[in-house]
């Protein structure tokens, strides 16, 4: 048997008059297990956050000679390794690419969209366990990253996590492209010059290989450091002229990198049940250093843990996922 996927549309007060002027209606997939229409059960519920440059649809995406999550899903329950779940696919897309699942002037308040918004529409709308124990958020790059973000803030609405390949230790995953991005938008002739640019060549022709790393650190510059009244409403890490690191930019930055937040606020995830982090040990943007030191903070302030590493890169890794659920999936409440 296999489960089936229900897309319903959320409109989140949170996200209404956000700066960027996306919908605040958003497209929610749904997977309901095997079984649901038939019954009158609740369920656990695992919540999985897109990454960077993707949104909640790209969780069901055909991959050649693949599987989706959902068929993933199907697979696992069919084995037997986890409980039947929910699994619940919220929208996290931008203007710029993504949120990184935080609350930020640049860009709009998502991470109270997931944690207000789409928890409490799935817990009137579904069958769920509505209890911490019975909820777990998932994800992979910057959705790993916004999975930290839910358990640093709000382990009483998730019992569990599994941060993938998340951003962290930020020195070594987004200073390489500081200066790739300095240079583009040096020629350009300003943020907003390129931006618009950027979005008439996507559109009409394609992106550039070099534009990821230039968009990229727009969208992060709008998560960690926003200024109203700036282009874009974001405050870039380095000089615009001479492409010299912005100290007390880059410090804002810092604040919302896991490997400071995380000591800072172990209370909040030793509470959870849960932890699992994981990374390639080929990650091409340098994210197993910051795993290991997370997996490090985390054993060192009691946090029950299981850290992997796999050999393989950052891409094309949602096999990963397998896995992860095999460990959260026994562990969730089902009553």
């Amino acid at each position: 048997m296999k489960g089936i996927l229900e897309t319903q549309v959320v409109a989140s007060p949170a996200l209404e008059s956000n700066p960027l002027g996306d919908s605040s209606r958003r497209a929610l997939t749904v997977y309901l297990p095997p079984g649901y229409a038939e019954g009158t059960a609740r369920y656990p519920a695992v919540y999985f956050l897109n990454a960077f440059s993707n949104s909640g649809k790209s969780w069901t995406n055909f991959s050649a000679f693949s599987l989706s999550v959902p068929e993933r899903l199907d697979a696992l329950i069919a084995a037997g390794t986890i409980p039947p779940v929910i699994g619940v696919f919220p929208d996290g897309w931008t203007a710029l690419g993504g949120s990184q699942w935080v609350n930020s002037d640049a860009i709009g308040r998502y991470r109270d969209f997931l944690a207000k918004d789409v928890v409490g529409h799935v817990d009137r709308t579904f069958r769920t366990l509505p209890k911490a124990l019975a909820r777990a958020v998932v994800g992979h790059s910057s959705g790993g990253y916004g999975a930290l973000v839910m358990g640093r803030y709000h382990p009483e609405l998730f019992g569990h996590l599994s941060a993938q390949s998340p951003d962290a230790y930020f020195e070594y995953c987004y200073l390489p492209d500081l200066p790739k991005a300095a240079a583009a938008l040096l020629k350009a002739g300003g943020v907003e010059a390129w931006y618009k640019d950027f979005l008439r060549r996507s559109r009409e022709t394609k992106a550039k290989g070099e534009d990821f790393s230039v968009i990229n650190i727009l969208a992060m510059a709008a998560a960690y450091s926003p200024k109203k009244g700036e282009p874009l409403n974001l405050e870039l890490p380095f000089d615009a002229q001479t492409g010299k690191l912005r100290l007390e930019v880059w410090n804002r930055w810092l604040v919302h990198d896991p490997v400071r937040f995380v000591p800072k606020f172990v209370d909040a995830f030793r509470k959870m049940k849960t932890v699992f982090i994981d990374c390639g040990s080929r990650d091409e943007f340098n994210l197993r250093w910051g795993a290991r030191m997370l997996a490090e903070d985390l054993k060192n302030g009691g946090v029950e843990l299981t850290h992997e590493e796999f050999e393989d890169g950052h891409t094309g890794v949602n096999y990963r996922f397998e896995r992860s659920l095999a460990v959260i999936g026994p562990r969730l409440a089902t009553e």
